[in-house]
């Protein structure tokens, strides 16, 4: 039971019942799963002698004497320090960290840009990473960076964990499934996942080729906004993320290691793989999420409400009210308020919002924006609608009215973004982009009434 027969084959637990088959429902819960019978201590963390000959050991998401305490006790067939030998340093040209500044790039504008393409060559969730902006400081831990993933390939006997960041995964087209330390996640499009910082993971190519986002949190963990006079119902419920049962492999074959630490990576070769924790309990673990159950509120009478009302995650920034990233959505919805302009309003704000497309149109730009593509508005950078939408909405019949076949999402940060060189001359922006406000009229004249 213990010695899967197919290489890449991880030994999970007893499938769970119901429609949480294979994941376990709850967001930041206190999960507890095994995967042999009597893997998992109960009663105490460290035993003198765990079960099976397996080793005990706590990975820790926070400080030990944070507010709350994330970490999660994993009992393992080896204990991590043998996951680890000397680190020869490597260079994967296409993921860069901030601080990221490039002098011959300009990141004061209004940008967007057509889906990336994929280009022909094998690639892995490693080599197919393309940073398209980054902010803050890795160092210090706080900002982020967005990527684009173009994934061809599966990680064979290769393995990656990051010690800078958190990952949210934003899946446009393909299937990819995570064999982490902790579980497997299937992810598809309509689906998202984050994998904490300093967890262990394979990533395979179940339907290719893949493309899609990535936000890379340097700072605080993305948790659930807080809901305020909404109450205890809608946006993103806790019961809808599903963390991974465990799984484990117990292989011995050569099995290289990459680790993001600082910016730079570093890789290790060890003779067997490192998933191989048996059993594991805590609130420290990759979960996976699907957009459709996320349920939006929005204005019924008049006015349209500040996007920050589509909030699905939020990761703190220290200071009250404004966050390092929130991640946002927009979604299939009813539009209904009266005498309302109804897509997002012109305006320029302290936030810098990069966008990207996961399927169908987006209300303010209804030509340009293309699944796949991503727009960035930098902090105190004016947009809005183009023409044509703005048109369309000022003169439009103010019955009730749903938006079909959409779906995008934005990844907002207090800090400016800075483009990389990949972004500003590799990949597919749209010179013409600014131009896309350019015929708006001016309606002035002076005399009153509605123009």
């Amino acid at each position: 039971m213990n010695r899967p027969t197919n290489p890449h084959e991880m030994i999970q637990a007893p499938s769970l019942a119901g429609p949480h088959e294979g994941y376990m429902p709850g967001f930041g819960n206190d999960y507890e799963t095994e995967a042999l019978p009597g893997a998992l201590p109960q009663g105490m963390n460290s035993p003198q002698k765990c079960n099976y000959g397996l080793y005990g050991e706590q990975l820790s998401g926070t400080a030990f004497t944070a507010e709350r305490v994330e970490r999660t006790w994993c009992y393992r067939i080896r204990p991590s320090v043998k996951h680890s030998h000397r680190y020869e340093k490597i260079d994967l040209p296409y993921w860069k960290s901030a601080p990221c500044v490039d002098p011959d790039v300009t990141s004061l504008g209004q940008y967007r840009w057509d889906p990336v393409a994929h280009s022909g060559e094998p690639l892995t969730w490693l080599t197919g990473m393309r940073t398209m902006t980054t902010a803050g400081d890795v160092n210090t831990q706080v900002g982020m960076a967005s990527h684009v993933y173009l994934v061809t390939e599966s990680m064979k006997d290769s393995y990656f964990f990051s010690a800078d960041s958190e990952l949210l995964v934003v899946p446009q087209e393909g299937r990819l499934r995570f064999c982490t330390e902790l579980g497997i996640i299937d992810l598809e499009p309509k689906e998202i996942a984050i994998l904490p910082r300093g967890l262990l993971y394979r990533v395979e190519v179940l339907e290719g080729p893949a493309r899609g986002f990535v936000c890379e949190n340097y700072g605080q963990k993305f948790e659930l906004p807080g809901r305020g006079p909404i109450g205890a119902n809608c946006m993103a419920n806790p019961r809808d993320f599903k963390a991974p049962v465990a799984a484990y492999e117990d292989r011995e074959v050569p099995s290289t290691v990459t680790i993001k630490w600082c910016g730079q990576f570093h890789e290790t070769k060890i003779g067997h793989s490192p998933l191989d924790v048996v059993a594991w309990h805590g609130n420290y673990a990759p979960v996976k999420y699907d957009l459709r159950t996320y349920c939006p509120v929005g204005a019924i009478l008049f006015d349209h409400p500040d996007p920050s009302i589509f909030t699905v995650l939020t990761a703190p920034s220290g200071q009250p009210g404004t966050a390092n990233i929130d991640f946002v959505l927009f979604r299939e919805r009813w539009m209904v308020a009266e005498n309302t302009f109804r897509p997002p309003w012109y305006h320029k704000n302290i936030m810098s919002e990069l966008m990207g497309n996961i399927y169908g149109q987006y209300d303010a730009k209804p030509q340009g924006f293309i699944p796949g593509g991503m727009s960035l508005h930098n902090m105190m950078l004016p947009h809005g609608p183009d023409k044509n939408a703005f048109e369309g909405a000022s003169n439009s019949n103010l019955g009730p009215e749903k938006l079909e076949n959409t779906m995008s999402f934005m990844f907002e940060t207090r800090f400016p973004q800075h483009l990389t060189e990949f972004a500003a001359k590799e990949a597919p922006l749209q010179d013409d982009y600014i131009d896309c406000w350019s015929d708006i009229e001016k309606k002035f004249d002076g005399t009153p009434g509605l123009k």
